[in-house]
């Protein structure tokens, strides 16, 4: 989807909502948000991303909008790059006015669009950066991150995996910020519960550029009996693929990252591996009736079934519009900070914060295995750990983020 398109739909969305407003009033009662992210290098994230936030913000206008003010999203395309995600940063402030950035999926591009919220002082919503650094190292009063981090996620999968009787891990991540800090935490968290733990091996492939044949035989190479995976995207497919022809899996345990996301699992229909410990979206098997009503909701707009991007995306508006009807409308910058500190918004997935301490959201993640059933990856045996259990220690973050925020 072009950012063209992008703008024209959502654009006339605003419009619709607003009525039989002329083009003053309209200019003088919108509060534009600008979605940054990766429309062409990662479609199948940021497509159904921009559908959840279309969603939630045609709920909020539809319900009369932010103090009769209604959100217009004004989306832009960062090519999985850093400087043209500041390049169109840049454009979205200085050129259409908007007084809110949202989106980004990559973490180096994250990072990236972080650092210009802090200096040109614009509320920035990280959705899909995983890297912990977007709220520690490099966390800054200005940046929020909305889904769980590599290391909050780590720690959902070496809760479980620490019982599992393997003794020789090999590690396999892509070689940038997300990729290493998510080894990084879980090889942390794993050593302190099995001190018996012996890292035999890590391999660090360019993203997406992955020579999964080469990955798959140098790992083979280390004897591991359970391997910690972080590949996704383009590189799973092919790490998976090669991994069953030349028997890599056979009799070794996988612990994935974001593996049992229907983005990542769908592609590989009936080829999706069987019993990995994954972080996922069991989309069509949680019946809490507040998820399940926003799924037929979903699906009634759409035609179409959601994937972890329309949360993503859906969630992120809903966390600004909460943000907002706390200001009473208003877009200054601190009084907005101080409101995504305090404030809960409703998800498909319950009340969600924000934590005052480091911006870091308690939304968290379906954690269980893989499997194929009816010839499309899954999930089984599969539970929501809440975002709030696993959030860094205050310690942690009291020593790793920057003291002036």
């Amino acid at each position: 989807m072009t950012t063209r398109r992008l703008l024209i739909g959502l654009s006339t969305l605003s419009l619709l909502a607003l009525g039989s407003l002329d083009a003053t009033t309209v200019a003088a009662e919108t509060i534009k948000i600008g979605d940054i992210n990766s429309y062409t290098r990662m479609a199948q994230h940021t497509e159904h991303a921009q559908r959840g936030m279309e969603m939630a913000i045609a709920e909020i206008n539809e319900a009369g909008g932010i103090d009769g003010k209604m959100l217009e999203l004004i989306s832009r395309d960062d090519a999985g790059e850093p400087g043209e995600a500041i390049r169109v940063a840049e454009e979205l402030v200085t050129r259409e006015g908007v007084q809110i950035i949202t989106g980004t999926t990559l973490s180096n591009v994250g990072l990236a669009v972080a650092s210009f919220a802090e200096q040109n002082r614009v509320l920035y919503l990280a959705t899909e950066p995983l890297a912990d650094a977007m709220t520690l190292e490099s966390g800054n009063r200005y940046t929020f991150r909305l889904r769980p981090s590599t290391w909050m996620q780590s720690a959902m999968l070496a809760e479980i995996a620490a019982e599992h009787p393997a003794t020789r891990w090999a590690t396999i991540a892509p070689n940038y910020a997300y990729g290493q800090e998510a080894v990084a935490a879980f090889k942390a968290l794993m050593s302190e519960k099995r001190p018996d733990i012996e890292w035999v091996g890590e391999q660090w492939p360019a993203l997406f550029n992955i020579d999964a044949g080469a990955e798959v035989q140098a790992l083979a190479a280390a004897r591991p009996d359970a391997i910690f995976n972080v590949t996704f995207s383009a590189d799973l497919a092919r790490f998976v693929r090669e991994g069953h022809d030349r028997g890599l899996f056979e009799d070794t345990f996988v612990t994935s990252l974001l593996t049992g996301e229907p983005e990542y699992l769908d592609p590989l229909e009936d080829e999706a591996p069987e019993g990995w410990l994954v972080t996922g979206y069991p989309w069509d098997l949680i019946d809490d009736p507040a998820y399940v009503a926003w799924l037929d909701a979903y699906r009634a707009r759409f035609d179409d079934y959601p994937r972890i991007g329309s949360i993503v995306g859906y969630n992120s508006l809903r966390a600004l519009g909460a943000a907002l009807e706390a200001t009473g409308g208003s877009t200054d910058v601190e009084e907005l900070i101080e409101a995504m500190r305090s404030v809960t918004f409703t998800t498909p997935q319950g009340e969600l914060r924000f934590r005052a301490i480091d911006h870091q959201a308690t939304m968290g993640a379906w954690v269980g295995y893989t499997t194929v059933v009816d010839g499309r990856g899954t999930m089984r045996d599969w539970f929501y750990a809440d975002g709030a259990d696993y959030l860094p220690p205050e310690e942690m973050v009291e020593r790793l983020r920057p003291s002036a925020d």
